[in-house]
């Protein structure tokens, strides 16, 4: 089940964090980036932490399920819905403690490149 747009909406309205979070959606679901990085996914209308030592240790106790099939486990945040406060808290925590983005050569780089000529011996 594809999730809502609303849903995603409401959570990143809860984040609070403004324009530092952003949606992009993925085959029906959605990814949340926080500064650049992804940091959670909304697959049927759940929110899902990537998980890190750091997140664990301000969470406390937190229950972890895969996002969909064959995925890895995730962070299942419900309550922290209900505090801001702590949502946008945890957020800032995971960012921090996740790699920064690859950076990615343009696809056209990749295709206009030349040939560097070989020097015949």
């Amino acid at each position: 089940m594809a999730s809502a747009e609303r849903t995603v909406q409401f959570i990143c309205d809860q984040i609070g964090l403004g324009r530092r979070v952003i949606f992009r959606k993925m085959f029906g679901e959605y990814a949340l980036y926080l500064d650049g990085k992804v940091t959670a996914l909304i697959c049927d209308d759940q929110l899902f932490l990537k998980p890190t030592p750091e997140g664990r240790a301000y969470l406390g106790k937190v229950r972890e399920a895969a996002p969909y099939p064959g995925a890895k486990k995730y962070f299942l945040l419900t309550e922290e819905l209900d505090d801001p406060d702590r949502l946008g808290e945890v957020f800032q925590i995971t960012a921090r403690a996740l790699p920064a983005p690859r950076s990615q050569r343009p696809a056209s780089d990749a295709r206009t490149r030349k040939k560097s000529p070989r020097k015949k011996a």
